[in-house]
């Protein structure tokens, strides 16, 4: 997939191991405020957040989207406990101090909302600010958990080799998608670890709701809390986000004609309310 002009590969080398990013720095090439960290959701991959990452950059930022364990570029173990929730927190929370001494901007979407929730609970990361992006207090329930279940079953028995050719690949061609987005989307399938997304699915289906533990957590260390997610979110649905919002007395953004992935279907509008969120963060900070 081609990159903007400001965006490059690059590896975050942390002491859990090495992660595969998307990184861009702001015009002059001297970030001046606190960086950013993107995690994205199962299935997904740090392209997922390519659109934001200049305009996001560009307020001063260096800003930085990574493939999890076992997902598309970044390797790993087929040993099934290297991907619950608990060893992924671990991961986003390593990552986060490889990026530097100034504390992060973490942004979780959907699955990786709950693993960068649980970082935070586990008191290894302190970051600047936390948003929390088109995902739930708790696991999948309803049609699209079924989906992620399907895959789950699916995988075992066909491999993502056979379910790239009967299920995704069709799908991808009666959307419309262009040829460079197709053979993106079938390397990014391929290049995921099975086991993953296999036990991912499991932590995803299966994750108990944590928010009033991320309540205290949020109280005893000062941390403020965006909630964003689109108006049309079809995976957790937007009454559910909400109301966590609520209980967290967090910032909520809703974000128009948006559905489960601002950052893809409204990137302009989703990557000035990150900004306007992180410096209201860093204002109250100084």
């Amino acid at each position: 997939m081609t990159l903007p002009p400001g965006v490059r590969r690059t590896s975050v080398e942390t002491s859990r191991g090495a992660f595969a990013a998307l990184e861009a720095l702001p015009g002059s090439g001297v970030p001046e405020r606190c960086p950013a960290l993107l995690v994205p959701g199962y299935t997904g991959s740090k392209e997922d957040f390519l659109a934001v990452l200049e305009t996001l950059a560009r307020a001063g930022r260096r800003v930085v989207a990574i493939d999890m364990r076992g997902q598309y570029q970044t390797p790993g173990p087929d040993d099934p406990a290297a991907y619950t929730l608990p060893a992924l927190g671990d991961d986003i929370a390593a990552v986060a101090e490889a990026l530097g001494p100034d504390p992060v901007h973490l942004v979780g979407h959907s699955f990786g909302g709950l693993v960068t929730r649980e970082a935070v609970l586990s008191g290894k990361l302190r970051p600047a600010s936390y948003t929390i992006m088109s995902s739930g207090p708790a696991g999948l329930t309803g049609p699209v958990a079924a989906k992620a279940a399907a895959l789950r079953d699916a995988i075992p028995q066909l491999g993502l080799g056979r379910i790239w050719t009967l299920s995704l690949e069709p799908d991808a061609r009666r959307r419309g998608l262009p040829q460079e987005i197709v053979d993106f989307l079938r390397e990014r399938t391929l290049g995921n670890s099975e086991t993953a997304l296999v036990t991912m699915a499991q932590e995803l289906l299966g994750c108990p709701d944590r928010v009033d533990e991320l309540v205290k957590t949020a109280e005893d260390g000062g941390l403020r809390i965006l909630v964003l997610y689109g108006e049309d979110d079809d995976a957790w649905d937007p009454r559910e986000q909400a109301a966590m919002a609520e209980r967290l007395d967090a910032t909520k953004v809703v974000i128009p004609g948006a559905a489960h992935s601002p950052a893809v279907e409204a990137p302009e509008t989703t990557a000035h309310a990150l900004t306007d969120f992180w410096n209201q963060c860093e204002r109250c900070t100084r």
